[in-house]
């Protein structure tokens, strides 16, 4: 076998239709693209400018940059203040399931950071994914553990 033996498959290739041929083949005169309007002249669309009226992608750019520009990999967070912990039991489990429970979280999903917010006087065992400083003190001062979760 040679390099000039070698072809495709038999039906692997296929001529392309020639449109604008006469009537009797079926694309022609104003071949396929109807009659008048945009669509119908040579060299439409493709345009990265028009966007149907909507403001360009690149002239849009720069007003998505900067502060009012949120990353796609940011991770919003449930925020629980030590205060609305103080309606759980003394010796109770504080996870994001209990948290759940108690309709404290807005979007049960997404993982729980307890801020410092308030005073609390039960021990409490915190599982939770995130915790401040303040909260922690206050939480292993008032006798409880905190531990940080996956």
């Amino acid at each position: 076998m040679k390099l000039h033996d070698l072809m495709p498959n038999e039906g692997a290739k296929k001529e392309p239709k020639r449109k604008g041929h006469g009537i009797s083949a079926g694309q022609g005169k104003t071949s396929g693209r109807g009659t008048k309007g945009q669509g119908s002249r040579a060299g439409s669309g493709g345009n990265l400018y028009r966007q149907g009226g909507n403001l360009p992608f690149y002239r849009r750019l720069p007003f998505i940059r900067g502060e009012g520009f949120t990353p796609p990999a940011s991770v919003e967070y449930n925020i629980v203040n030590l205060d609305q912990l103080e309606r759980f039991q003394k010796g109770s489990i504080v996870s994001n399931e209990s948290l759940k429970d108690a309709k404290l979280l807005h979007k049960p999903g997404n993982p729980v950071a307890i801020l410092g917010r308030g005073e609390i006087k039960v021990a409490l065992t915190v599982k939770v994914q995130r915790v401040t400083k303040s909260a922690r003190e206050k939480i292993e001062a008032a006798g409880g553990t905190v531990e940080i979760v996956a």
